[in-house]
């Protein structure tokens, strides 16, 4: 097989490019720019393009697939004559599909939570010796890249409903055809891209069309808007609904209990609980036992970002988390407290997407801050411009919010002072963005705040 890549430097399609150059595949690729660790992974591969630029002469007939990046526009040169020689052009998640139509398929979906309950049935499957590929939207631990392709009998999915590339606005969950899927929730997100409640909640009901005939979905009965849809859609499939399992919180550790077998867990929080939940019935379809899939998963620590522990100090915790969406705030704040119910909690939050920076979309923050002692709003105006999106008035982050006491700030020197000034004796420190606060070390604040 000889495959090219269209914007090789991309996160995971760079990863994708390694895992099938070493499945035997010839693969080229071009980039008008590549970063680090994208630069360094493909040199070691010997996948690095030679020059940066767009060059259509590494397109050629005798290609047997082109694998298009969202990096890449319309007007591509080399995807425009790609078309002129009739290739077959595919985005990632066409092209996942075509590596996987003998595979069983699991694909897991839902507003928030997929990455870590991917990551948990990854982990468990790992435990437990099982042959498989996967596609997961972050670092883990035990795994060297988030993109695998070999010829294993089963791949896990990470079913994300963002656009699969710049030809291609059809969300990429609908292109992976699942036997068995996940849905963790719905909460509407993308405002850019789904300007509306409907559109989104749209999207979920074409996934559910998806599913194989006579698969199985495993969604959260939890989430009233969810369990309405699934409620309503006629799909041929089997649904099972889950909730969270039964657990108990000691001396700051959860332990949880699935079918009569008990283990302590590195992870916590009841959204957290739920993924655990909806990963362990992934498992059992897959022919795991209870004994087994706890084995696996009470050494799990988490995906890169996903209420990750920083450091800590006898009386102070510092977590760093993914969260950007208002109800992925208010489950990872609830966590936070559950978990260390007579700490204070001093909490900061990130606008970086583009819901988060739109004005309309501010109300739906609405008390999601509330349950932290000490908050913090951070916004940079470098990021609205890259955005290309209007300035965004301080009034409208405090009324959408609706958070006594909340600070706004959009410079970094600032937020450090912030967060100087706070008193972390018996706290938690809870940071949460999808950006990295203009640039921010807070490697090096992280550790002054527990010396």
């Amino acid at each position: 097989m000889k495959v090219h890549f269209i914007a090789i430097g991309g996160s995971v399609m760079h990863q994708l490019a390694i895992a099938l150059h070493r499945k035997g595949y010839v693969v080229t690729g071009s980039d008008d720019e590549i970063f680090e660790p994208a630069r360094g992974n493909l040199e070691r591969e010997g996948l690095l393009p030679p020059t940066l630029g767009w060059q259509p002469e590494r397109v050629n007939a005798g290609l047997d697939a082109v694998i298009l990046g969202m990096h890449a526009k319309a007007d591509n040169p080399e995807l425009k004559l790609a078309e002129k020689l009739g290739l077959a052009i595919y985005s990632f998640p066409e092209y996942i599909f075509q590596e996987s139509k003998d595979k069983v398929r699991v694909v897991i979906g839902g507003s928030h939570g997929k990455t870590t309950t991917t990551s948990m049935v990854m982990t468990a499957l790992q435990s437990a010796g099982k042959d498989f590929d996967y596609l997961v939207g972050a670092r883990l631990e035990g795994f060297p890249r988030s993109v695998n392709i070999t010829h294993a009998p089963v791949i896990v999915c990470e079913g994300d409903e963002y656009p699969a590339s710049a030809l291609e606005k059809r969300p990429k969950f609908h292109f992976l055809f699942p036997q068995i899927a996940v849905l963790t929730g719905i909460a509407w997100d993308h405002i850019n891209v789904f300007p509306s409640f409907e559109i989104y909640l749209d999207q979920f009901r074409i996934f559910l069309d998806k599913i194989e005939l006579g698969g199985v979905l495993i969604y959260n009965e939890t989430d009233p808007v969810l369990a309405r849809l699934v409620g309503e859609h006629p799909a041929a499939i089997r649904r099972i609904g889950y909730g969270i399992p039964v657990h108990r919180i000691e001396n700051g550790i959860t332990l949880v209990t699935l079918e009569g077998q008990t283990a302590a867990l590195k992870v916590f929080g009841e959204h957290n609980l739920l993924n655990l939940q909806a990963a362990w019935l992934v498992c059992k379809d897959l022919g795991l036992d209870a004994v087994t899939f706890l084995k696996g998963i009470a050494g799990f620590t988490g995906a890169a970002r996903r209420l990750e522990l920083l450091a800590s100090a006898p009386a102070v915790n510092v977590y760093r988390d993914f969260a950007h969406a208002p109800s992925k705030v208010r489950a990872t704040i609830r966590a936070v407290n559950a978990q260390f119910p007579d700490r204070r909690l001093i909490a900061v939050l990130e606008l970086h997407t583009y819901s988060s920076l739109n004005e309309q979309f501010l109300t739906e923050y609405q008390g999601s801050l509330e349950d932290a002692d000490a908050v913090a709003v951070f916004y940079s105006l470098h990021a609205l411009e890259l955005k290309r999106l209007p300035p965004l008035p301080e009034e409208k982050v405090l009324s959408g919010f609706g958070k006594k006491g909340l600070e706004v700030i959009h410079k970094k020197e600032e937020l450090a002072e912030w967060l100087m000034k706070q008193s972390y004796k018996n706290a938690n420190l809870l940071l949460m963005s999808s950006g990295n606060y203009d640039g921010l070390d807070i490697q090096a604040l992280t550790n002054q705040i527990t010396q």
